[in-house]
């Protein structure tokens, strides 16, 4: 999907400040100025519980600052309402959770195919006919190393780990996002599914354009990123509390 917010950077934040109470103890992050660019692929770090995640949850819409603005390509998303603002996550972004959120009675193939029930955009970007759109789905499988004839038609809750945290993937990548937000995407992976899922998120961000914003440890992968985000560097202020 093309946007037709051409000119605007894929993410812009400004005067940012969230806080999970109205105590002086609870986390709370505030954050002047950030940016990703159109295309642009970015690593974000920090230290375990420092508020990357919070981040995400803001960039996504799912957190909702208490001061500040949010643009996602070139669209004002903190006043917008719970709806509109879901309906704009499904149809622009492709999330990979932290912690998959996977359906546990649905197969693999028709947990990747949910975004696709929410964004009628993304369902036409992912095939003219349901037997493509199927197609597509079970290509994304096999690419990331997961058998999509056998592994594919089992529930999610019977794979393992690794299998669940690929399939989590391939649901954020179909319907072709325009931005694509990774919170720990390889953590359960080992050294060689790890790099079958590196080539194949940017394989995806290069054949259509998106942008990358994807949280890490593993700073070995930093070389394939546009830049390399310090969390601290873009914070003002940060209470180092639970809740991050």
């Amino acid at each position: 999907m093309v946007s037709e917010q051409n000119n605007y950077p894929a993410i812009l934040l400004s005067n940012i400040f969230f806080s999970w109470g109205s105590s002086g103890d609870n986390f709370r992050i505030k954050i002047k100025d950030f940016q990703l660019k159109k295309n642009e692929s970015a690593m974000l770090v920090g230290p375990s519980g420092s508020g990357k995640s919070t981040l995400l949850s803001l960039i996504c819409g799912i957190l909702r600052p208490q001061k500040g603005s949010i643009r996602i390509l070139g669209k004002s998303t903190e006043n917008m309402s719970n709806s509109v603002r879901d309906r704009f996550r499904a149809d622009h972004m492709g999330i990979i959770f932290q912690q998959f959120n996977l359906l546990p009675y649905l197969s693999a193939i028709d947990n990747i195919l949910l975004p696709l029930y929410f964004s009628k955009a993304r369902k036409e970007a992912s095939g003219e006919t349901k037997s493509k759109i199927i197609a597509e789905a079970k290509r994304l499988l096999d690419v990331l190393g997961i058998t999509s004839e056998t592994l594919g038609i089992q529930k999610a809750d019977t794979l393992s780990i690794g299998q669940q945290q690929r399939v989590a993937a391939a649901r954020a990548f179909i319907g072709h996002p325009e931005l694509i937000i990774a919170d720990e995407p390889t953590s359960s992976l080992d050294e060689k599914n790890q790099t079958e899922f590196l080539d194949e998120l940017f394989c995806q961000k290069e054949a259509t354009g998106a942008s990358l914003l994807m949280v890490s440890h593993n700073k070995h992968i930093a070389k394939r990123f546009d830049r390399i985000i310090e969390l601290e560097e873009i914070c003002d202020i940060f209470s180092k509390k639970e809740k991050a």
